[in-house]
């Protein structure tokens, strides 16, 4: 497997893991603990967003293109990957027993969203 190949099948995978941990019922999730006074929820959101918009950034850095247009396939890359955390709280809100809309929530993806930005311009942008 080449190694685009490989980095691709990653981000997917990360993909289907968020999707899974965002679609699970409220009834699996663990009750209100002393996790709710340090919002480890939303450091939680803020790392599985973070982390979905490095890897593809790294997916798309292995592309032979000018490095102006990588910083706006990343950007692009952000803007996705945080219309993707608003639609997961949508369909939390619709779909999902037991979860609910949370603006706090998208806010924290919006964060990790913009870290996995500023990261992968750093890393995989040549100067």
């Amino acid at each position: 497997m080449t190694k685009n190949v490989s980095t691709r099948v990653f981000a997917i995978i990360w993909l289907l893991i968020i999707t899974t941990l965002l679609c699970t019922p409220g009834t699996k999730l663990p009750k209100v603990t002393w996790q709710d006074k340090i919002w480890l929820d939303k450091w939680v959101h803020v790392f599985l967003f973070m982390v979905l918009v490095i890897l593809w950034g790294k997916v798309y850095s292995n592309k032979k293109i000018i490095q102006n247009d990588t910083r706006k396939i990343f950007f692009q890359i952000m803007l996705l990957g945080f219309s993707y955390g608003i639609a997961m709280e949508l369909v939390q809100k619709y779909f999902v027993p037991y979860r609910s809309f949370d603006l706090i929530d998208i806010l924290a993806d919006g964060v990790g969203c913009f870290i996995g930005y500023l990261i992968s311009v750093k890393r995989f942008v040549k100067s």
